[in-house]
């Protein structure tokens, strides 16, 4: 058995794939001695956000979904992050991928927060620590707030 790829050098190889275009089950036949079917699902979701798109007039019953890779997308993308970012190393894939790990755990726990403050400001209501239910709730509120900002500005960024 081949040893397995990262998920990193599995969207890499997706991504070169579909330079020239291919179809799912080829990626799936290509990849399936070194990888899982979720983990080249993954993959997939990571490439689409490196430019890779789907082609629906292309798509097949047998062979499924049609990709492409958005070139002048792909290679905006890099030179976009090359110029905003100065990089120890050249692998632009994986410092996106950190950067995108990074944002999703910066909503999960803003998100958390607000929900576990709001819930501590019921608990601290109900219980008759009238004061104390309304400061955890204002908290909540501004997290949840900077939550939703936080949030509109990762979309657009990824």
């Amino acid at each position: 058995m081949a040893p397995q790829l990262s998920d990193l050098e599995l969207t890499q190889r997706i991504l070169d794939m579909a330079k020239t275009g291919v179809y799912r089950a080829s990626i799936l036949e290509a990849l399936q001695p070194v990888a899982t079917q979720r983990q080249i699902r993954n993959a997939i979701t990571q490439a689409k956000q490196f430019g890779l798109r789907s082609d629906r007039t292309l798509r097949d019953a047998e062979l499924g979904t049609y990709y492409q890779v958005d070139l002048r997308r792909y290679q905006s993308f890099q030179a976009a992050i090359a110029a905003a970012v100065p990089l120890e190393s050249t692998d632009i894939a994986s410092q996106i991928l950190l950067t995108t790990q990074a944002l999703r755990r910066m909503l999960v726990v803003a998100g958390g927060s607000a929900i576990a403050l709001f819930m501590v400001g019921g608990v601290c209501l109900v219980t008759g620590h009238l004061a104390s239910g309304r400061l955890a709730w204002l908290i909540a509120l501004s997290i949840g707030g900077i939550w939703v900002v936080q949030k509109a500005l990762a979309r657009s960024l990824v």
